[in-house]
């Protein structure tokens, strides 16, 4: 049975509440009975439209969770999904404030993203009608966060969480999608001068394109498109980095480019 509406607008309240706050709470999987996928997606809904109430704009989607190594480390056995604003982008190269971004526990995440030249809505999306609806691909760190109380998460608390998302940065190099494989770009990660992490694009559901189009799918479900213009993150190709102030990464996408974020107190 559907949460009522009272208590999706009550957790997306108190979520968006966390996150003004710099705060946490609470997971919602160990205190609401019976909250599913769908209840979950609905809090974030009820989030986002606080948060594009306050004058932030809709720029993007992102799929989450969609690695093994993420998977294991988070416990959580199925991707997330959620919305990105134009608050959430910081400028290739930038250093954050924590405080001021509103990041509470923040981990950095290597990705591909993808800006779409046309619209695209599931279901029945394919990976090579992502790839044909694709302008370009760039570089990416995904700084990911939860609202959720020592990231003790489950699908149901992320996804109300949209996707456990706190900024992102999208490098100055933008390649065609068909001009390399995805599956095999290989990244490369430091963390303060020294090697932190690598992956390579197949660690996404064996290619990024398909982790888009579950994306397209899983969002045309609930009725929403992706746009022309927007910029889908396809999620992480190697395990999540700790940030803390003074932390300095940058990664390399072979083929693709490289994209570069620090952070302060």
């Amino acid at each position: 049975m559907a949460l009522p509406q009272t208590s999706i607008v009550a957790l997306g309240d108190e979520l968006y509440t966390a996150l003004r706050a710099r705060r946490t709470i609470a997971p919602l999987s160990g205190r609401v009975d019976g909250i599913d996928i769908d209840d979950a997606y609905n809090i974030s809904l009820h989030f986002l439209h606080r948060r594009l109430a306050d004058g932030e704009k809709l720029i993007g989607k992102k799929i989450g969770v969609t690695s093994k190594p993420v998977q294991d480390m988070l416990g959580v056995h199925q991707p997330d999904f959620g919305f990105l604003t134009d608050r959430m982008q910081v400028k290739n190269g930038a250093v954050v404030s924590l405080k001021g971004s509103g990041l509470i526990q923040p981990r950095a995440e290597g990705e591909i993203a993808f800006v779409l030249k046309k619209d695209l809505k599931g279901p029945g999306v394919t990976e090579d009608q992502v790839l044909d609806a694709t302008d370009y691909v760039l570089p990416c760190f995904e700084i990911v966060d939860s609202r959720i109380d020592d990231w003790k998460i489950r699908i149901q608390d992320t996804v109300a969480d949209n996707a456990s998302c706190g900024v992102f940065v999208v490098g100055d190099d933008r390649v065609k999608p068909h001009a390399l494989d995805l599956a095999a770009v290989k990244m490369d990660i430091t963390k303060n001068g020294a090697h932190a992490a690598s992956g390579i694009g197949a660690a996404v559901q064996g290619h990024p394109a398909t982790a888009v189009a579950w994306l397209a799918n899983t969002l045309g479900r609930y009725g929403i498109p992706f746009l022309k213009g927007e910029i889908i993150l396809s999620g992480s190709l190697a395990p999540l980095l700790p940030a803390v102030p003074g932390d300095r990464f940058h990664l390399t996408l072979a083929g693709i480019g490289e994209a570069a974020i620090g952070f302060e107190a």
